[in-house]
């Protein structure tokens, strides 16, 4: 056995120990864990443009996008984003991973100073390790130590402000109306993660940017089209000038294989169902209402945020496994959130609702639910 080998596999046994290794389950049972929230990942008339632009274009794209990996559906797709997030342009990239890092790495230097809340995604924080710029981590959702944080430290270069809107585990929604007035005064540049939002909020279903009416507030939103939007991506949106400098510097961007072309048609159907069929959007946050309710009507305590996205936390990492692994075989797609992706003893089920579930199906759910706790 190699130093390398062992070494390895001493921290994969000590990842065991801890409850926390990871497997690769596919799906089965009733979905309570993807992020399908409007269950359009298998919408017919995303297959069709999939299946047409696929003909059309073939599979890969073949390159960079800055080489031959340009297509026209491209441009298409990020002028019919920027018109929906009511933004001058937007960029259109194959993860959001990609996105955010690259999109950090490129704006903040190394005078600069960035705040940023505690529970931000890990592509976030991985976005602003890879830049040099000083990082200042404040509370959750700490309105006031933020405005503290912001009066009393100072820098040479840009400030500024990184959030998501709606958080990814704890699904509570951040106060982007405060934190756009103190970016305001303070002359600070507002970025907002809008992953789990794009697609459900908004008058037109833009996100929680539209929600609280802070377009021009905002300097970038990174949104993702692999959750609400059914397919794969993500869109950096903003001003002209922003956008043309991500082309030109934004390493991610420019050194990545361009997307596949036919999920950008799909992307295009998709923006349009989400905009006219507000009813989906509805239904969904108004299952999230009557889940929480149910919840807490039988003893279980869960925040009365307004999301698809529900925490149901059980602490120990063991436990939060042998629970879901009882659901599991009961018929229900859960799964246990550990650590490092929350903090020590934090560990949850995390419910990811969508608009194929119903009342009755949350019911049945709960009462496994109780059970096993």
């Amino acid at each position: 056995m190699s130093e390398l080998q062992y070494r390895t596999q001493q921290k994969l046994r000590e990842i065991e120990a801890k409850g926390l290794t990871r497997k690769l389950l596919s799906p089965k049972g009733i979905d309570l864990s993807s992020n399908d929230y409007l269950c359009l990942a298998k919408d017919e008339r995303l297959k069709n443009a999939m299946i047409k632009a696929v003909r059309r274009e073939g599979v890969g794209s073949t390159g960079s996008r800055l080489l031959r990996g340009e297509r026209d559906c491209f441009a298409e797709v990020e002028k019919q984003f920027a018109e929906f997030k009511a933004a001058e342009s937007s960029l259109y990239f194959s993860s959001g991973y990609q996105a955010n890092i690259g999109l950090l790495q490129t704006f903040l230097e190394a005078d600069d100073l960035v705040f940023s809340d505690e529970l931000n995604h890990a592509s976030l924080i991985d976005g602003m390790r890879l830049s040099n710029a000083r990082k200042i981590i404040f509370r959750h959702l700490d309105v006031d130590r933020l405005a503290k944080l912001i009066k009393d430290t100072d820098c040479t270069g840009q400030k500024f402000l990184v959030t998501e809107s709606l958080f990814s585990m704890d699904g509570d929604i951040a106060p982007l109306k405060k934190y756009a007035e103190i970016c305001r005064q303070t002359h600070i540049n507002l970025i907002v993660d809008e992953a789990h939002a794009v697609g459900i909020y908004g008058k037109k279903g833009s996100g929680l940017i539209e929600n609280f009416g802070i377009e021009n507030d905002v300097f970038l939103s990174i949104n993702t089209a692999g959750k609400a939007l059914g397919a794969a991506g993500a869109f950096i949106a903003g001003k002209n000038w922003a956008i043309e400098y991500l082309i030109n510097k934004c390493r991610s961007f420019i050194f990545s294989t361009a997307p596949l072309p036919a999920v950008a048609d799909a992307l295009k159907v998709a923006l349009e169902i989400v905009e006219t069929e507000k009813q989906s959007r509805e239904k969904l946050l108004n299952l999230s209402r009557f889940f929480r309710e149910l919840l807490n009507e039988n003893d279980i305590s869960v925040p009365l945020d307004n999301s698809q996205i529900v925490p149901i936390l059980i602490g120990d990492s063991k436990k939060a496994v042998k629970i879901a692994e009882s659901l599991q075989a009961k018929g229900f797609d859960i799964r246990a959130i550990r650590p490092p992706t929350v903090s020590e003893n934090t560990s949850r089920l995390r419910v990811s609702l969508n608009v194929g579930l119903t009342e009755e199906i949350m019911r049945e759910f709960v009462n496994y639910l109780k059970i096993n706790l």
